[in-house]
């Protein structure tokens, strides 16, 4: 049996152990996280919280068939969504811009991949702007999205997808070396026709009552024109009726009507712009049409002349149609738009192949609303309708008549020149699929009348 000192002594050198495993478990060095993964799961852009703050877009993606950077880019300036990738037309951006926006905030960095840059190839995350890679490929598509005064808000490479990781992809911070696999949705398009208005012509088909198709032909060294048919449709209480029906035919209301919804819902490709001096001269603000050299090569390479009367014309005719209102507009067809590998995908279409230039100007009717009378007495002027004669008030009424009648004649006017503003700018490049559609002859808006028993 131990004696009580003893016990004392084994207590203490217990005591003492305990202490010493302590103290060996306070100041052993700690085991330290591997520097690869000192970030993960943090975000990209932390400081980049709001969405609706983005007030430019680029993206730059890689042609591996030119060998060439293919940029697009919105930005808001001046108080309006452009394009400058596609010549400043005009975009309808906001909302898309923001859920792009939206789409980048969120990235976090989930899977360190790695920092050698002898590795980006194979990752697909070399920046397509490196003008200093020699490599073949692995260039990614690179997304910046700015605020205000320029101020890059988010900047990211996507590379290859995480192979294994579905929803993952490569990504890397430009001039950064580190190559991270992330869950990747970015809510991002450089198709041209997504970032426009998608209503070109601001037209609806159950306005339109009336469409005259010329089919002719221009002698582009004479100005001589050779109009081989001109085909006028009417809408009469919601029927087609067809001038000059060959006998035994009849209007086809379908076909019609398909070409008028061809119309209303008429998109454009992409856009070329015209020069200054010609865009000012097709607007209203000119006052006249005052051409230049210049101006009739820029049109005569679009497929557009002048004949012999002055008149503009194409060398694939046109097509015009009125509206209840009295605005006039006039579709013309030019000729095939085409290009080079880089310049077709600088714009971000395709333009080989049936694309073609399109001219549209808009123009008032007033014939559609004859003048009704004048008042002849305007002794009704400036008096209480209590103390008016018959006669004046008759007057009051024929006046109130014509002026009804030139606020219609006003409003018709401005609707065309605020239309024909917006058209002037621009060659319009349509698929070849809308120009079939609404490249017509009589003979495709006519059907056998049925026999009769």
């Amino acid at each position: 049996m131990q004696t009580m000192g003893e016990m004392r002594k084994t207590a203490f050198m217990v005591g003492a152990a305990l202490l010493l495993a302590a103290l060996a478990l306070v100041t052993a060095p700690r085991q330290k996280m591997p520097d690869a993964f000192f970030d993960q799961g943090e975000t990209f852009f932390p400081d980049f919280t709001d969405p609706n703050t983005a007030a430019t877009l680029e993206v730059v993606s890689w042609d591996e068939n030119s060998g060439g950077a293919v940029p697009f880019k919105v930005t808001f300036q001046g108080g309006r969504w452009t394009i400058p990738s596609h010549y400043d037309y005009p975009a309808d951006g906001k909302d898309r811009l923001a859920r792009t926006a939206a789409s980048l905030i969120g990235i976090t960095k989930d899977d360190f991949r790695t920092d050698n840059a002898a590795d980006y190839e194979a990752c697909g995350v070399v920046d397509p702007l490196d003008a200093g890679h020699v490599g073949a490929g692995g260039r990614g598509t690179r997304i910046t999205i700015k605020g205000e005064n320029g101020v890059v808000l988010a900047d990211l490479i996507l590379g290859k997808a995480f192979e294994g990781r579905e929803g993952f992809r490569l990504v890397r911070v430009p001039d950064e070396k580190r190559v991270y696999g992330s869950r990747v949705s970015v809510d991002v398009s450089t198709t041209f026709k997504d970032w426009i208005e998608s209503d070109l012509m601001f037209i609806d088909k159950d306005e339109i009552d009336r469409l005259v198709l010329k089919d002719y032909s221009i002698d582009e060294s004479t100005g001589r024109l050779d109009m081989r048919d001109e085909v006028t449709l009417s809408r009469e209480e919601d029927e087609w009726k067809m001038a000059k029906v060959p006998a035994g035919k009849e209007a086809d209301s379908y076909k019609i009507n398909t070409l008028v919804r061809t119309i209303d819902e008429l998109a454009i490709e992409d856009v070329r712009p015209k020069p200054e001096g010609l865009t000012a001269s097709l607007s209203r603000a000119s006052g006249g049409v005052s051409i230049t050299q210049s101006d009739m090569i820029s049109l005569q390479e679009h497929g557009f002349y002048f004949a012999r009367d002055g008149r503009l014309v194409s060398n694939e005719g046109e097509v015009l149609a009125r509206t209840a209102d009295g605005v006039l507009y006039t579709l013309r067809f030019g000729e095939v738009a085409v290009g080079t590998a880089v310049a077709a995908a600088q714009a971000g279409t395709q333009l080989a192949g049936e694309n073609r230039y399109l001219m549209i100007s808009a123009s008032f009717d007033p014939s559609l609303f004859p003048e009704p009378a004048r008042p002849s007495s305007r002794s009704f002027e400036n008096k209480a309708d209590s103390v008016l004669t018959l006669e004046e008030r008759r007057q009051k009424d024929i006046q109130a008549e014509h002026d009804r009648w030139q606020a219609r004649i006003d409003a018709g006017q401005s609707r065309a020149d605020e239309l024909n503003d917006r058209f002037a700018k621009w060659y319009y490049v349509i698929s070849g699929a809308s120009f079939d559609a609404l490249h017509l002859k009589r003979s495709d808006l006519l059907r056998d009348k049925p026999k009769q028993s």
